[in-house]
């Protein structure tokens, strides 16, 4: 039988890192990530991500459900659109979103990654 994998476990040690200094608009957005799981073709991700206060252009070449479960983060399109999520909402990145990424307050997400 496979395991099944509970994001209430305890997490693994997380990865810290900071966007491309390039493409960083503002703040020091220092991340975090904590990869959960993995299939076994590495196309299926999901995990635990924290970032900190910063704004920071995005290219996504993949599919993200995110669960935002602590903080405010508004995403904006490079045509203008945007949208502000905090603590509860829940909200899918598409594959081919390009734009800004700004953490307003440290913010927590749960995240399912289709590539």
């Amino acid at each position: 039988m496979t395991s099944v994998t509970s994001f209430q476990d305890p997490l693994p040690p997380a990865d810290s890192y900071r966007p491309d200094a390039a493409k960083v608009l503002a703040g020091d957005p220092v991340q975090s990530v904590a990869n959960l799981f993995a299939s076994a073709d590495g196309r299926f991700n999901c995990g635990v991500w924290t970032g900190q206060p910063g704004t920071w252009r995005v290219s996504f070449t993949e599919n993200e459900f995110c669960h935002l479960v602590e903080g405010v983060v508004v995403v904006t399109s490079d045509s203008g659109e945007s949208r502000t999520f905090k603590a509860g909402d829940a909200f899918v990145m598409p594959s081919g979103f390009t734009g800004t990424w700004a953490v307003v307050e440290p913010a927590k997400k749960l995240y399912a990654v289709y590539e």
